[in-house]
């Protein structure tokens, strides 16, 4: 009987994905009470912050912007709507299509709020340390280009072939 080489799993507190879980959640902790303060979700300030950066995003850009699934991002815009925080209309180019961008109480609502989450990344930039933050992100960039790298070649392998 032959045996089998198995390599051991991490332990779970090693795992990537629960490393940068916390990594996410004691981060998070210094911006949510600003944002419920102002009856925002995570959710719904990065679809704010994403649309101040470029106004009038497809919807399905936006959703890809912000990780978030279409039922989700759905839901997200309906409530931002009934605000009057964003507005829907219809892509120039295609009318199947919706652009998103915010209204002048979805800029006023950012305006208000993003100098409270500038002196949140002044203080993890202060505890953290401006290099090493600056690493992270790096590290961060290069982890997702390598895994999104190697994912595009194996599916660039196995096209043409169908796999049963």
């Amino acid at each position: 009987m032959a045996t089998t080489s198995v390599k051991q799993l991490r332990g779970f507190d090693r795992s990537l994905p629960m490393a940068l879980l916390r990594a996410r959640e004691a981060v998070m902790k210094k911006f949510v009470p600003s944002l419920r303060e102002n009856g925002l979700s995570a959710q719904q300030w990065r679809v704010i912050r994403a649309l101040n950066e470029e106004q009038g995003l497809d919807i399905t850009e936006l959703g890809d912007r912000c990780f978030l699934l279409m039922p989700s991002l759905s839901r997200i815009i309906r409530n931002l709507e009934q605000r009057t925080l964003i507005r829907r209309s219809q892509s120039e180019t295609d009318n199947r299509r919706s652009v998103i961008a915010l209204t002048a109480a979805g800029q006023k609502l950012f305006n208000e709020i993003a100098p409270v989450s500038v002196e949140h990344y002044n203080g993890i930039t202060e505890k953290f340390g401006y290099g090493k933050l600056e690493l992270l992100y790096e590290l961060l960039d290069e982890i997702v280009a390598k895994i999104d790298a190697s994912e595009t070649v194996s599916a660039s392998q196995g096209s043409g072939q169908e796999k049963i």
